[in-house]
């Protein structure tokens, strides 16, 4: 891709304080504007130590990353206007309203009054969940719960989001509206980088993805082109356990 990257990444480790092993070891890797990039992984792979890294939340041990121009090490502040995170837990108050969630996470944004609460409804509306404004969060069924926290970290309009297994234990009516939304939005004009442990909705949604194992990054590609690659793989779940292995992880 001859675009400049909207993440460089180079030489990136992580070691966690009494860790034998670091978590990550020397990534390299590039994410070019309007890409839905795709970190998959078993668990301990790396993948969420990266996305938190990305986001300003955990410090590296060694590297350096450049994120829409913005170096993460000096300039975090305006890299935070920048991005979107939505994290694997969910980020809620359980015994607030919906609509008061989303109002405090707009508020932190700098949204206010009037246009913060149309804009939560036309959220809501989309997520289908505009009828439960005003229920308390406590009262959600899980997949409820997702849509609210991604309806969080869009609020904003990032430029570039960052989702951390955005689909997992969800129904499966949650994950279409998810994924269709992610799509919409992407081709809006926001690049995506997400986590997975799900290789079927990875193949069908991502440009590209990397497969990580081990804190090190062991392939990275169109997935589609992965496979065709590897001929003697039916699909990338078959590429990515022959990759990574098929021993249980902790």
């Amino acid at each position: 891709m001859a675009e400049r990257p909207i993440i460089e990444i180079k030489n990136l480790s992580k070691r966690y304080k009494g860790s034998d092993e670091p978590a990550l070891k020397d990534i390299t890797l590039d994410i070019y504007p309007l890409e839905i990039f795709g970190l998959l992984g078993p668990n301990g792979a790396g993948k969420t130590t990266t996305i938190s890294i990305l986001c300003g939340l955990f410090a590296p041990t060694g590297g350096e990353i450049m994120i829409d121009g913005f170096n993460l090490h000096n300039e975090l502040d305006q890299i935070k206007q920048v991005i979107g995170v939505v994290p694997q837990d969910v980020a809620l108050y359980p015994t607030l309203t919906a609509l008061e969630n989303l109002v405090f996470f707009g508020n932190m944004y700098g949204l206010k009054g009037k246009y913060l609460k149309d804009l939560i409804m036309d959220r809501m509306n989309v997520f289908g969940l505009e009828r439960f404004a005003k229920k308390k969060i406590s009262s959600f069924s899980g997949g409820m719960k997702r849509r609210v926290n991604l309806i969080a970290g869009l609020l904003h309009d990032p430029k570039i989001l960052f989702l951390d297994e955005p689909t997992a234990g969800i129904d499966v009516q949650s994950k279409v509206v998810i994924l269709e939304f992610l799509q919409e939005i992407n081709q809006k004009g926001t690049t995506i980088i997400y986590t997975s442990h799900y290789m079927e909705e990875a193949e069908n949604l991502c440009s590209r993805v990397s497969i990580m194992d081990r804190g090190t990054i062991v392939s990275t590609g169109n997935p589609k082109e992965l496979v065709a690659d590897h001929p003697e793989f039916k699909n990338l779940e078959n590429l990515y356990l022959y990759l990574t292995g098929k021993g249980l992880r902790d």
